[in-house]
Parts: structure tokens; sequence; C-alpha cells
């Protein structure tokens, strides 16, 4: 099937730049000797998990509960879950997950060590804990390397959960400060006999400065794989790195300037992420997606010499892939303008 032939709204993969783009970033960390961990949420498919895994990533990275346990269902050996574990309910799943994988789960607060210890420990096993740290981001974390000990210190003095190391988010403006922070809070660690296995650190938008962190064992990106309007922004990708598009029909044409596609805020998503308008035209690169309702999606053509038509498709870069995933149940790969199958977006939806 070629892909105009693609009922829309719908997502399509470009395999060459996507298999580039996990070849590249791989490459990058290989060279300068960090070990890769991809963020699965940007995609939430297990087959492209294992495209990951197969170029040299270590395991991956999920952000919940629910979305670890369908890429362990895919047989992934290695997963770190990113959020604060907390509740019967989750941590009863938690445990049983922990029985398929090598599991690493992270803390920034003696609540969430004294609910994982309690119920890890009544499971007669052990779970491996990073402490998470505010190096910048202003999101969750221990606020200062002092903190990063404390919070270490009762992690290893807690049965059921082991003390593997730290781990951060930071600001993609502040690499050098984290890397800073991060090895303040190591040297504390080591300097009363703690073992800090892992730092892990991450980021798409600053990945290509990752060797900046030389105290980092790991490092963890998501949107590399597809890159997105919001990393070309920023400097970490052009247009071209982009392998994700939402193909949309323009369904009316009410103005000379004004288009209107069967794509809105279900398809594209509302993200600004500081940008104006909600993605990048490929075949009308001065127009703009400048207002997104549900079902529709306006575009201002003031800007172009040429109009599409109605029953025109049109390819569109969003500014988060991450958020558009989470649209749709299936996405298509192609190559060279042929769909060459369709994937179930099979973490879609896991929020829990």
């Amino acid at each position: 099937m070629n892909v105009n032939e693609l009922d829309t709204p719908c997502v399509v993969i470009d395999s060459a730049i996507m298999n580039s783009n996990i070849s590249r970033f791989q490459n990058y960390c290989t060279a300068i000797g960090v070990q890769f961990r991809p963020h699965i949420k940007t995609h939430k498919i297990p087959e492209l998990a294992l495209l990951q895994i197969n170029a040299g990533a270590i395991g991956i990275n999920c952000q919940k509960l629910t979305e670890a346990e369908v890429f362990a269902d895919a047989g992934i050996k290695d997963i770190l879950i990113t959020f604060n574990i907390l509740g019967p309910t989750k941590l009863s799943r938690l445990v049983e997950l922990s029985k398929r994988c090598r599991l690493t789960v992270v803390a920034d607060n003696i609540e969430t060590v004294k609910q994982l210890s309690d119920t890890f420990e009544l499971a007669g096993l052990s779970v491996r804990v990073l402490v998470e740290c505010d190096t910048g981001g202003n999101r969750c974390g221990v606020q200062t390397p002092r903190d990063a000990l404390d919070l270490a210190l009762q992690i290893n003095d807690s049965p059921g959960v082991e003390f593997s190391g730290l781990l951060t988010y930071p600001a993609p403006t502040k690499t050098q400060e984290a890397n800073r922070w991060l090895l303040q809070a190591k040297e504390l660690c080591t300097s009363v006999g703690l073992s800090v296995e892992t730092i892990s650190s991450g980021g798409s938008p600053n990945m290509y400065n990752a060797n900046e962190f030389t105290v980092a064992t790991e490092y963890r990106a998501g949107t590399y794989i597809y890159n997105d309007r919001s990393l070309v922004s920023q400097g970490s990708c052009k247009y071209s790195d982009c392998a994700l598009t939402v193909v949309a029909t323009v369904v009316s044409h009410p103005t000379n300037d004004r288009i209107v596609i069967d794509a809105g805020s279900k398809s594209l998503s509302s993200d600004l992420l500081g940008m104006e308008g909600y993605g990048y035209v490929v075949e009308y690169p001065e127009a703009k997606v400048y207002s997104l309702s549900e079902e529709h999606g306006c575009i201002d053509f003031s800007g172009c010499k040429l109009r599409p038509k109605i029953g025109d498709k049109l390819n569109i870069i969003p500014n988060h892939a991450c958020v558009v995933s989470n649209l749709f149940d299936f996405v298509y790969l192609k190559l060279d303008g042929q769909v060459q199958k369709s994937l179930k977006v099979a973490a879609r939806g896991k929020v829990l």
C-alpha cells in the first residue's frame, strides 16, 4: 500500500530515519563510554524497544508501572521505572514484575523507601533503588547532595531494598551544573562506604552533550528515536531527522488563507512547549498550524505561494512526538513511500 492510501488522521514512521536515529545515538554513547537506556514512553511499542536493545541499549526506561508490565510481557529483561511507586495495589504488582526482569526503581523521599522496603521484605525479595536528584529540572528529586546521601543511607539500612546509585533528569541548559551536583553526591556516598553502582542522567534535548556528564554511567533518552518539532527548535536535530509525522487530510478551504484538516488536539496534541503553533507542515514550511479543536486543525497559508486542494494530504511533524504516540492505537512504518506494516501502540493509555 502506498502511504497516500492510508485513512487519516494517522501516524506514519519513516523506518530509514528511525533506524538512523537509533544507530546514531547508540554509536555516540558507545564512543563516549556511557551505557544507553532508551525511554520507551516516546513510542510505547515493544518491537521498537527490541530494535533499540539489539542496537546496543542495556535495557529500557519506563515512566509507569503499567508500561513496564507491557514490556516485560514482551520479554524485555532489564527495566528501570523512573517514578515514585506508592500504594499497596501498585506495590504488589511491582513485586510480581520484579520476578520477571532485572528491575530498578527510584525514590526521592523516605515514605516511598518505607513502602518499598515493607512490601519487598514481606515478599522475601529485594529491589534496586536509585535516589532521584533534582539537579535543576525542578520536578521530582532530593534537593541537595547531602539529602541524596541521607536517603541513600536510609535505603542501605532498610530491608527489601538495595541502594544502587543516583538518577537525575537535568534541565537542558544546566548540564555542567548537574554533573557537579552528581559528582558531589557520589563523593559523599563513597566517603561513608556506599557503593554507587549507577549514575543515570538523561534527556533528548541535550543528548549530544552527554559527554559532559563525566560522572554518569548511563544515559536515558526517548524522543531521539522519532525526534519532533520541539527538538528541532532546540537545535538537537533537523526536520530531516524527524521520523514521525501525523498525516492529515484537507477537509475545508473556507478562505483563501485558512485551510482546515482532520487532525486536531486528539491527533497532534495541544502541547506548545514554548513554541508558536502546533506543528510543522512538511510540504508547506511557511504554513502555520495556529489553532486546534478536538477534531479540526486550522492552518494559516498566508505566507505560502501555493495552496493545497480539498482532499490533499499533509504530513505534519508534531511539537511533541511522545504525546502523539499515546493518541493512536496503531502507527504505520513506511519505507520509500510504501507502507511496510502497522504496529500496535501496546502501552497506549498505560498511565498507572
